[in-house]
């Protein structure tokens, strides 16, 4: 799993990332909000963690204008304002989830697994005469088993996400490979092993761009 977290208590954003590293949850963690435009269109993320009180701009305007442009990913706030009409400020802008500090780390966690969810496609997938298993991990072609590369997995996993959508270059650099100098070569090289799998023209190529599943 993957997330964002924006929250400009530089000890909170430490401790928090750290604990959630110790259980496989990858942290982008963001102390000014403002770079918030440039990580979204970089990375994938499964939540969005948002404090409400932060230097350059509420916490609620950031839900409002996320929501406003269609973006999806389930939201938790995590917050010091613990009256109710904050919290039903924040969910009809576009809020999931609302935990209110101070709160047990392990309480969050679980909040992030369970949000997390909503954000996973069907655990079935078919695309033509192949059949992924997104809970046991395998895939099919009819009753034949086929295998593919942990990295290609992840690949399509991320194509299943965003299907219908133009994934960019930039997004699957960041999402499969974070922190690595890896160029767009290794994808093409990824996207040639899930092109041996699928049906022909499942995957189609936008040049300097990225790639989109159909």
């Amino acid at each position: 799993m993957r997330i964002l977290l924006i929250e400009d208590d530089r000890i909170l954003g430490e401790t928090l990332r750290d604990y959630l590293k110790l259980h496989k949850i990858e942290t982008v963690w963001l102390w000014d909000e403002r770079e918030l435009p440039k990580v979204i269109k970089s990375y994938e993320f499964d939540v969005l963690v948002i404090d409400l009180i932060l230097k350059h701009t509420s916490g609620e305007k950031i839900i409002e204008v996320l929501r406003k442009s269609g973006y999806r990913t389930p939201i938790l706030v995590i917050t010091a304002k613990r009256d109710l009409e904050s919290k039903e400020e924040c969910f009809l802008k576009g809020a999931d989830d609302y935990l209110v500090k101070p709160f047990d780390f392990k309480e969050m966690l679980l909040r992030l697994k369970a949000l997390s969810k909503r954000r996973h496609i069907e655990t079935i997938v078919q695309i033509g005469d192949i059949n992924i298993n997104l809970d046991s991990k395998v895939i099919y072609k009819g009753k034949n088993e086929i295998r593919i590369s942990k990295t290609a997995w992840e690949l399509l996993i991320l194509l299943l996400k965003r299907r219908g959508e133009i994934v960019d270059n930039e997004t699957i650099l960041n999402y499969i490979w974070p922190n690595k100098e890896v160029g767009d070569e290794s994808i093409r090289a990824y996207i040639r092993e899930l092109r041996k799998i699928l049906p022909s023209d499942s995957i189609k190529t936008y040049p300097g761009r990225g790639y989109r599943l159909l």
